[in-house]
C-alpha cells in the first residue's frame, strides 16, 4: 500500500488511548509518517524538529496549552503558518467553536467520536491538494528555469555579439557619461573598459571642424531627439595617448516608455589607412566609395 507515501501527519491528544486509535486507523488505510504530540508544547516543538509535516491533526480540549492557543502560535510562525490544521472536538460543537476555530487559522475541524471513514476521506481530501499544488509548483518551477535558461543564453549570445564586433561600440547615459563599452572601443582608445566606464564623450571624442567640437551633446542631442539616429559622421577619437583615430560614426538614442531618450548607442568605425577623397574629383565614383578607398586601392 503506497497510498500518500512521502507525506508526514503530525496527531496531538493529550490521551494516549486517542493517539494509538488515530495511528493504527492512519496507517491501516495510508502509507503515511505518522508523528505523535501529547500536549500543544510538544508539538510545537516537533514542528520544529520536522519541517516538512504536511497536516495536523489537533485536539481542542487538552490541559495548560488547547488546540486554539497551539494553533494561534503555529500560525505566528513562519515555517508552520501554512500546515493546514484540522481539529478535533468532543466538546464544542456550536457555531461559535467553528468560528473560534477558523479565526485561529483552523481548514477543518471533526467531532468525537470519530467516525473512520469521514476522517480518512477528509485527510486524503488535504493530501491531494498538496499534491496537486506541488504539481502545480514543478510545473511553474520548471517554467521559470526554462525561461531563465532562455534568457540567459539570450543575453550571452548578444555579449558574444558586443564582443566580437569589429567596431567600437560606446553607450552613453543622455548626459554624455559613457555607461557600458565593448573590446574594439578599448582596443582603438587606449583604455580599459573600467578606464572608460564613467568617462565623458567629450574625453575621447572630437567631430572634424573647430566650429563641431564638443557638440556632441549640444546640437546633435537635439538631432538625436528629433530623428532618433544619424550615422556616417567623419569624426575622431582622441586616444590615451594623444593619438587622433579618424572614425565613421554613428549614433542612435534608445528612448523610454515616456518618449525620453535613455541611452544613445555610438558605433564607430576606425578608418586608419582609408583616404577621403573629395567628391568632385571623380563624380562616377559613388560616394561612400570614394570616400573609403584604400591608399593601396
Amino acid at each position: 500500500m503506497n497510498r500518500y507515501a512521502g507525506f508526514k501527519l503530525l496527531i496531538v491528544d493529550d490521551h494516549a488511548h486517542n493517539l494509538f486509535t488515530l495511528r493504527t486507523l492512519i496507517e491501516t488505510h495510508m502509507a503515511v509518517t505518522v508523528l505523535e504530540a501529547s500536549s500543544g508544547q510538544q508539538a510545537i516543538g516537533i514542528t520544529h524538529r520536522h519541517p516538512d509535516i504536511d497536516l495536523i491533526i489537533l485536539d481542542v480540549q487538552m490541559p495548560e496549552m488547547d488546540g486554539f492557543q497551539t494553533a494561534s502560535l503555529l500560525k505566528l510562525r513562519k515555517r508552520t503558518r501554512d500546515i493546514p490544521i484540522i481539529f478535533l472536538t468532543a466538546a464544542f460543537k456550536s457555531e461559535e467553536f467553528q468560528q473560534r476555530g477558523f479565526a485561529v487559522g483552523a481548514a477543518d475541524y471533526l467531532l468525537k467520536p470519530i467516525e473512520d471513514n469521514q476522517l480518512i476521506n477528509k485527510i486524503s481530501t488535504y493530501f491531494r491538494l498538496i499534491e496537486k499544488e506541488r504539481a502545480l509548483n514543478q510545473v511553474l518551477e520548471r517554467k521559470v528555469a526554462e525561461r531563465t535558461l532562455e534568457l540567459a543564453e539570450a543575453r550571452q549570445y548578444l555579449e558574444n555579439i558586443v564582443t566580437h564586433m569589429g567596431e567600437a561600440l560606446l553607450v552613453l547615459e543622455p548626459s554624455g557619461t559613457i555607461k557600458l563599452t565593448n573590446p574594439a572601443a578599448c582596443r582603438m582608445l587606449g583604455y580599459s573598459s573600467g578606464d572608460l566606464l564613467g568617462m565623458s564623450i567629450g574625453d575621447v571624442f572630437e567631430e572634424e571642424g573647430d566650429e563641431q567640437a564638443g557638440a556632441f551633446m549640444g546640437t546633435w542631442l537635439e538631432a538625436l531627439i528629433r530623428t532618433g539616429a544619424l550615422s556616417k559622421i567623419d569624426a575622431r577619437f582622441i586616444a590615451r595617448d594623444g593619438r587622433r583615430v579618424p572614425i565613421l560614426f554613428s549614433r542612435t538614442a534608445i528612448k523610454d516608455n515616456r518618449g525620453q531618450i535613455s541611452d544613445i548607442i555610438c558605433i564607430a568605425k576606425d578608418m586608419t589607412g582609408y583616404v577621403r577623397v573629395d567628391e568632385d574629383a571623380d563624380p562616377a565614383m559613388p560616394r561612400t566609395a570614394r570616400r573609403e578607398m584604400s591608399e593601396d586601392g
